[in-house]
């Protein structure tokens, strides 16, 4: 393996094969919204059953993903994108059998999320990271995260039709078998095992995993920078889940819940191409903070438009809605400030501490990001069974973004002590 990973690959062929991984990978999941409805009226359950299956899948992932980061970091990328990829595509495979509330919670919620840890963009801009030069690395991180929108975009809208013409158990095993095929090209983002330092005294190579974890979370910014995360896996994972059955319950057709999402994963190309390129140009605790405040403005304006979403509804014919007008500008809209944090979070992360364990120390700020996704779905499945609404965590979610906004004023943009004093990057 050690050949592959040490060969020289052109940095297009790494950005190209890392944006198709992160497109295939983020995909599916992006699209499960689109299964709860049928798979609850297909077991009897209610919303809280898949919802807690895919809060635990956002738990896992985030629990799983600083693990997989510092196999990546200490063992290379190309094993651990493989692993990932089986186990995701198992996991969706067995989703089609899983007839109680607790094979549900194992396979959508442990199988795909520590196929995700493995397997997600998250890997994917680490390897980028690792593999290209600096001056390569913040719109390699925007490509990355746009290809992961690209992959929302596509499978919106499939998921609706597969769903709609052969069944969800079919578009499960459809999404099950295209994962398999983004394993080959993981060997592009093969990064080589951790070698033994050529230069004791380096400060960026002679660290443990332990001293880096010790400087991470003694670091004020970095620490910031992880708990404003935690805002953006709320508000992404809540909308990702219920946004489809929200649509539903205020009279929107489903196709109005595939074209919103659809568009949520088209505008962020352009979203998280923007924040790659702005990294390079201000400062990133300013771009973090514009876009958390942002969608809280995008989330009041969608509540705003509610009244109006309950006329008749024609998404094809002569008579377009308000209501469905709301919701297709609130995908655009939302789309822009999806993955769109991103670039500067990672950027940040490698400003701070390097490449070296930027795959785990990432995966720690992904972690706060999973346990926000985590409460945003779960509460999101029993506040609706218990109150009949989502009106609790739509505000939630509307506080916690102001909230963030502020949180990422404060970063300071400059490497950790021991970097600065060695005069590394």
């Amino acid at each position: 393996m050690t050949n592959i990973a040490t060969r020289a690959v052109p940095a297009g062929l790494i950005i190209l094969s890392g944006c198709l991984i992160a497109s295939i990978g983020f995909g599916p999941r992006s699209a499960m919204g689109f299964f709860q409805q049928p798979i609850i009226s297909a077991n009897g359950w209610g919303r809280d059953v898949f919802a807690l299956a895919l809060a635990i899948q956002n738990l896992v992932w985030g629990i799983g993903q600083p693990f997989m980061g510092a196999i990546a970091d200490r063992f290379g990328t190309l094993r651990v994108l493989w692993g990932g990829l089986a186990l995701y595509a198992a996991g969706l495979a067995l989703m089609t059998i899983s007839t109680t509330p607790s094979a549900l919670t194992l396979t959508a919620g442990v199988l795909i999320g520590f196929g995700l840890a493995g397997s997600s963009f998250n890997l994917v801009l680490a390897a980028f990271g690792k593999l290209l030069p600096p001056e390569k690395r913040s719109m390699a991180f925007g490509f990355g995260t746009a290809a992961g929108s690209f992959g929302q975009f596509l499978f919106s809208p499939l998921s609706v039709v597969l769903i709609r013409d052969y069944g969800w158990s079919n578009a499960l095993l459809v999404f099950a078998a295209l994962t398999l095929l983004a394993m080959p090209l993981a060997l592009a983002l093969a990064t080589p095992p951790q070698a033994k330092p050529a230069n004791a005294t380096d400060a960026t190579q002679n660290q443990t995993v332990r001293q880096a974890l010790t400087e991470a979370f003694h670091h004020r910014s970095y620490v910031l920078l992880v708990l404003g995360f935690f805002t953006c896996g709320f508000q992404l994972a809540f909308i990702t889940v219920h946004l489809p059955s929200y649509f539903k319950d205020i009279g929107l057709p489903p196709e109005v819940g595939g074209l919103t999402l659809a568009l949520v994963g088209l505008f962020n190309i352009v979203g998280s191409l923007s924040a790659g390129w702005l990294g390079n140009r201000m400062p990133k605790r300013w771009i973090l903070a514009f876009i958390y405040f942002a969608r809280s403005v995008v989330a009041v304006g969608l509540l705003a438009s509610i009244p109006f979403a309950a006329m008749p509804v024609s998404v094809f014919g002569t008579v377009t809605t308000v209501g469905v007008i709301a919701a297709l500008t609130f995908g655009a809209l939302t789309g822009l400030l999806w993955l769109s944090t991103v670039p500067p979070t990672a950027a940040l992360v490698s400003i701070m501490f390097g490449p070296r364990y930027m795959a785990m120390l990432y995966g720690f700020a992904f972690f706060s990001h999973q346990v926000g996704g985590f409460l945003g779905v779960i509460l999101g499945g029993v506040l609706f069974e218990k109150t009949g609404s989502y009106d609790v965590v739509w505000w939630l979610s509307i506080a916690l973004g102001v909230a963030s906004a502020l949180i990422n004023l404060p970063i300071r943009e400059k490497p950790a002590p021991r970097l600065a004093m060695a005069g590394a990057v």
